[in-house]
């Protein structure tokens, strides 16, 4: 019987994953049949078997899941009938969780033989660990970015590698021998719309407000997509902070090398400025209900990646009500006049990315997916003991 493989991502952050893992997979084997649900790379990488669905796929919001119901529901059916004629030895699930994890207990019921692989662990630590023990009967093995969270899901019996963070082999790809320039400030306002909306302008204020102390300062700020550039620059022109404030398309990597400090808004943005030692403040601004929400069900102490894999404050995370121009200031005027603070951070913030492991994780992923392939990976005595107790 052919080595097949089904594997599953929802966004095109897990197609890029899923990309990466596939392209290492190869390598060992070549030979292997994959079916699933991905985005353009992912089908690149696969062949004809496995469709392309992330642009739908890709909704947010429950008001937004739930008027695309009927459409999610036929695609399950769908992948369970593909399921049932592939019979994968292997069903890979790449972050997703709202859709995977219900996967997952559908094909662990069905088809019990598969072995179920989850990459990418869902954030469930923080909004729900009330799931851990759900997936820790219905998965074979969690395959985790951040090494925090492999005692929280193999203490439950799930077994768990720490792979490291895929977002190493990129960021050090794109490592430039770049010098810092003194006067110049970074503006990361996100890559979706809301928060540009939101966020920019804050940062704008804050930008005015410095200027007005030491007009020398200059500031960048780069845009995600050629709509939230034109966007932003209408912003900074009805502002006449042209000569002060220039708005690119993309370079947030290069400028993350070249700025003395900035400020970033909530997101994978944070990790990479940790990566490359960049001072800055991290903001954060929803909806209020949606703020209330996130209150009753988040149960950690930070928002920020970094202090969160830190598990201290080495940024200052101001969110929602704090989010505004003057406490932005106070925080970049002590980052900018303050040599010592300054390089206590980028110490921290050194220490930190050390934690996300080193190159090759999607290599790493690979190697523990293959293993199951090859029927050469088990689950231990102890894991089957805890997830016993679990029940």
């Amino acid at each position: 019987m052919p080595t097949s493989l089904y594997v599953i991502a929802g966004e095109l952050s897990g197609d890029a994953h899923g990309a990466g893992l596939l392209r290492a997979l190869r390598l060992s084997c070549p030979d292997l049949r994959i079916g699933g649900a991905g985005g353009p790379q992912m089908k690149e990488m696969a062949g004809g078997e496995l469709r392309d669905w992330v642009e739908d796929a890709a909704v947010m919001g429950l008001w937004e899941v739930l008027k695309h119901y009927r459409w999610f529901r036929e695609q399950f059916r769908q992948m369970l009938e593909e399921i049932a004629d592939l019979q994968p030895q292997v069903l890979l699930l790449i972050d997703y969780p709202g859709f995977n994890l219900r996967f997952a207990k559908a094909v662990k019921q069905r088809h019990p033989a598969i072995k179920i692989i989850y990459y990418i662990s869902p954030q469930v630590w923080a909004w729900n660990r009330g799931r851990i023990p759900m997936m820790a009967r219905t998965l074979d093995e969690m395959m985790c970015l951040f090494p925090f969270e492999h005692e929280i899901f193999s203490s439950a019996g799930l077994r768990t590698t720490f792979v490291g963070h895929p977002l190493v082999d990129e960021l050090e790809a794109a490592r430039a021998p770049h010098q810092r320039a003194e006067k110049l400030l970074g503006l990361f306002p996100g890559s979706r719309e809301r928060e540009v909306t939101r966020l920019f302008p804050v940062m704008l204020d804050a930008a005015e407000n410095l200027l007005a102390d030491d007009a020398s300062l200059r500031f960048s700020a780069p845009a995600a997509s050629p709509k939230l550039a034109v966007m932003m620059r209408e912003q900074v022109r009805s502002r006449g902070l042209g000569n002060a404030v220039e708005v690119t398309d993309g370079g947030s990597l290069d400028l993350m090398q070249r700025a003395m400090c900035g400020v970033i808004a909530s997101g994978t943005a944070t990790l990479e400025a940790a990566y490359f030692s960049l001072p800055y403040v991290l903001i954060y601004k929803v909806a209020w209900p949606t703020y209330w929400l996130g209150k009753m069900l988040v149960k950690i102490d930070f928002i920020g990646l970094v202090n969160i894999l830190a598990g201290r404050a080495v940024v200052k995370e101001l969110i929602q009500s704090d989010a505004k121009s003057d406490k932005i200031v106070e925080e970049l005027r002590r980052l900018l006049r303050s040599g010592d603070d300054r390089e206590q951070m980028i110490a921290r913030l050194q220490e930190t990315a050390e934690l996300l492991g080193g190159p090759g994780a999607h290599e790493r992923a690979a190697e523990v997916v293959g293993e199951w392939l090859r029927g050469e990976r088990k689950i231990s005595v102890s894991a089957i003991a805890k997830r016993a107790a679990l029940v």
